[in-house]
């Protein structure tokens, strides 16, 4: 029984529970069919469900919404929340959401940018995976089975626990969701020498439209080619992925590393852009971290305002070095001297300690905190991506850094490609970007929803949209590609209660998904041909190719 008071929702003359919120509120005719289907079709005891009436609905349901945009009273809930203990709970919700014309949202951290994961134009049921959090480490055999409501901190704090010369190059923030990080990419830290999460994943566990439970074996190489960067969402629902575990140092260096703009940051970030992507070896990854920061002193005429605003643009350089301090000051000297690193801006540290640093945390932080689900900060707010193939000059920069001084709360995050992502071919795996890139750009503008802004949340995303198309010209084109799991609703098909026909779907398929797109289209069309497992931007079958008029 949950600590929070549960009422015993007996369903037929059974041995199975299904456990309902406590409440006053009595199930309609639809709700008490769908719990009795959830009862049929379960092997397993004590499946949580919450209904919208239920006391404990709202906590369940907002726990884990990272993008506060969507905790408006306009945006649709879900008939169903379904927090799964058993795989086959799992099975359940699927098979009699299809039998009750519900769609399926799957949740297992919450950081969808757009909120696909929770919400939805239609009536649909939510599965949140956060009781699906099983690791299991195998330090022999160099692999982990992973469930996929594990978070990236709690992965990496399982590893470690086994053996601090493990890792897994995957991102930094510790509250991420394993579910939609790994299946729709994953980069990270060390990307540049190990690739990303995607390329690590050797096995799989799905529940397909049928409710069947399949590995990879059953489900074939195509679809297991496809959820590997491809959005497991689009094909099922992800319960657990068995990743191959990479060897790490027993030291590595990390440095951050805080620039104003007024000294000289655009030329030296103009540097950045061959040094982070080409000129240094693989086990070194620089990420620039930029911030708009609001001056309140009225009469501080610094240079680093621009046109009035009273704003500045602060930068950090983040860097991980797989290595010892004394071999990264030799090449930070050698290839990048401009940023002026210094010894005593370098800590030495063990790689899961790295990780409690680039998860936002002092490096005096027990490592514990990765275990932590909670979120440190929640907001609302609006993000974009970009991939960058060619050098932006220093006057283009420039222009670009005073353009962001137009708003506050803005963040942007350079993120290096080239090494070992140069080495893959794109069609390895789903996920498609690969050599040409230089680095990949993340912007996002932000809000608090609960305050009165200077400006409406709309004219805030206005203004996002406005600079995504302001830096075009600096940008990858034909495609202008996008990644994934920062997902941006503007690319493509965005209208409510009705699916994208394949042209529609091809126009934002391209930017995610580059040459990959058809075969995603075909392994589609061949698991879920009537289009089960969709959402405004799931990947189409061919069967809805085109509307019927």
């Amino acid at each position: 029984m949950k600590s929070w008071g549960l009422l015993v929702y007996v369903l037929a003359l059974s041995c199975s529970i299904i456990i309902v919120s406590s409440s006053t509120f009595l199930a309609t005719p639809f709700e008490d069919d769908f719990l009795q289907c959830l009862h049929f079709n379960s092997q397993n005891f004590e499946i949580e469900v919450y209904r919208p009436n239920d006391r404990s609905y709202k906590s369940i349901l907002q726990f884990s919404m990272y993008n506060r945009r969507f905790i408006s009273p306009t945006t649709r809930k879900p008939e169903f929340i379904v927090v799964p203990s058993h795989e086959s709970q799992v099975q359940a919700v699927v098979i009699c959401s299809r039998i009750h014309g519900l769609q399926v949202r799957v949740r297992s951290g919450g950081h969808d940018f757009e909120g696909l994961s929770y919400t939805s134009h239609v009536a649909f049921v939510l599965i949140d995976l956060v009781n699906l959090r099983a690791i299991d480490v195998d330090v022999q055999d160099n692999s982990t089975w992973v469930q996929a409501g594990a978070t990236l901190g709690e992965v990496y704090y399982r590893i470690a626990e086994k053996s601090r010369l493990h890792g897994f190059p995957a991102g930094f923030c510790p509250t991420v969701g394993v579910g939609g990080h790994f299946s729709g990419g994953g980069y990270g830290g060390m990307m540049r020498k190990h690739g990303v999460a995607a390329d690590h994943i050797i096995d799989a566990r799905i529940v397909n439209v049928k409710g069947e439970i399949l590995d990879r074996e059953t489900m074939g190489e195509d679809l297991f080619w496809a959820i590997r960067g491809g959005g497991a969402a689009s094909f099922g629902v992800i319960l657990a992925f068995k990743i191959k575990l990479v060897l790490v140092p027993p030291i590595v260096t990390v440095s951050l590393v805080d620039r104003a703009l007024e000294q000289h940051v655009i030329q030296v970030i103009h540097k950045w852009q061959y040094v982070a992507s080409s000129e240094v070896p693989k086990e070194l990854f620089i990420q620039v971290y930029a911030y708009t920061v609001t001056n309140n002193d009225e009469d501080n005429n610094n240079t680093s305002t621009r046109r009035g605003f009273g704003r500045t643009l602060q930068t950090q350089f983040q860097i991980m070095h797989l290595g010892p301090r004394e071999e990264l000051i030799h090449l930070m000297e050698e290839k990048f001297p401009e940023l002026e690193i210094k010894r005593e801006d370098c800590s030495e540290m063990s790689w899961i300690e790295s990780a409690v640093v680039f998860g936002g945390f002092p490096n005096t932080t027990p490592l514990d905190v990765l275990l932590d689900r909670t979120m440190q900060e929640k907001f609302a707010f609006k993000a974009k991506s970009d991939f960058v193939t060619t050098s932006i000059s220093e006057v283009e920069l420039k222009l670009i850094f005073e353009k962001l001084l137009e708003e506050e709360n803005i963040k942007v995050a350079l993120s290096p490609w080239g090494g070992k992502m140069n080495e893959i071919p794109d069609d390895e795996i789903a996920f498609p970007h690969r050599s040409g890139n230089m680095y990949l750009v993340e912007y996002m503008i932000s809000w608090n929803e609960k305050e009165e802004s200077t400006k409406p949340s709309q004219g805030l995303i206005n203004w996002i949209r406005e600079f995504h198309d302001y830096i075009s010209p600096y940008v990858s084109m034909n495609p202008r590609a996008a990644y994934l799991n920062i997902r941006d609703l503007d690319l493509g098909h965005n209208k409510a209660n009705e699916t994208p026909t394949y042209s529609e779907a091809r126009i934002w398929g391209e930017k995610y998904f580059k040459g990959n797109f058809e075969k995603l289209v075909n392994v589609k069309s061949e698991v879920d041909p009537h289009n089960f497992f969709t959402n405004e931007q799931s990947i189409p079958p061919m069967t809805i190719k085109c509307k019927v008029q």
